[in-house]
């Protein structure tokens, strides 16, 4: 039998839903390939070493037993031995944006990611924990390496979605409260909010010793603005709904997202954050891969 069945068994296959199997069946071929998981977190903590081998990261080897013995030995770390994965998810109500012909909305594209990326970390029995929020932290289930796990994450985020605003600054600092072990902090959402009040959030997080990934979702008509008809645009998170003719928004709306997009990933760089924006046309077989691959080439 193999690890992915011995994981997922019939009884909770039965019960984690059409997602949660949407997830463990593209997660499946990709785990079967790594040797080392990409989802590490900055290393805090020396812990031991460990013998060289090759593929390792050179800036991790020990000169100064080498000196001593003539061979080769990498420092390792806490955090190279257990990793904790904190998962963000946005369930305000513009998650729910869906354009055709998409065939997710962005809350739906961001559970999958958040499903496999939990998938793997705790098939490597690494701890997986779960906050899902809109101006607030609505659910929290805190860290674990059981499988059970995957299914209450999944019982989480299959809960009818709040019909509140987004208040990123305010969650990240309820969150920041939360984390007492440092980890890797995965924000999974839309960030349609006040950019530089998200990043000086953001700052608060990464001084608290936290590793973190930004993962934007977006809809491609939310970044193409393809309308071309008079049109009745309905307002999300409490916002009017607004008639007009697309054709005399269109270049300021896309020049305006399109700076904010650059705004969001170069304050990013700054503070060390993976960002990644994904669309929901594009597949997760393709999106996800390229987030692992991009952990990994840091050596994470």
């Amino acid at each position: 039998m193999s690890k992915s069945q011995q994981f997922f068994d019939p009884e909770t296959l039965a019960r984690i839903g059409p997602l949660g199997l949407r997830a463990r069946t593209l997660v499946e071929g990709l785990v079967a390939g790594l040797h080392r998981s990409p989802l590490r977190g900055h290393s805090i903590e020396f812990a031991q070493h460990r013998e060289y081998v090759p593929g390792d990261d050179l800036r991790q080897v020990d000169w100064k037993v080498y000196a001593r013995s003539d061979k080769y030995y990498l420092k390792q770390y806490e955090d190279e031995t257990s990793l904790t994965c904190y998962l963000l998810v946005d369930h305000s109500e513009s998650m729910l944006y869906r354009g055709q012909p998409s065939a997710l909305s962005k809350q739906q594209y961001a559970q999958l990611i958040a499903f496999s990326l939990a998938y793997l970390v705790i098939e490597q029995q690494d701890y997986a924990a779960l906050m899902t929020f809109s101006d607030t932290i609505d659910d929290w289930l805190p860290p674990s390496s059981s499988p059970s796990q995957f299914e209450d994450m999944i019982n989480v985020m299959e809960r009818a979605p709040n019909q509140r605003k987004t208040n990123l600054p305010q969650v990240l600092q309820q969150a920041t409260q939360r984390l007492v072990r440092k980890g890797l902090v995965v924000l999974i959402s839309d960030f349609l909010d006040d950019a530089e009040r998200v990043l000086q959030s953001l700052r608060l997080l990464r001084f608290s010793g936290q590793d973190a990934m930004l993962i934007q979702v977006l809809d491609r008509k939310e970044v193409d603005f393809p309308f071309d008809k008079m049109s009745r645009f309905e307002g999300l998170e409490g916002l009017p709904h607004v008639v007009t003719d697309p054709s005399m928004i269109a270049p300021a709306y896309r020049q305006a997202m399109a700076q904010f997009c650059r705004n969001l990933e170069s304050g990013c760089r700054q503070l060390d954050i993976d960002y990644f924006r994904i669309l929901t046309d594009e597949p997760l077989s393709a999106s996800l891969p390229r987030i692992l691959a991009s952990r990994s080439a840091r050596g994470f």
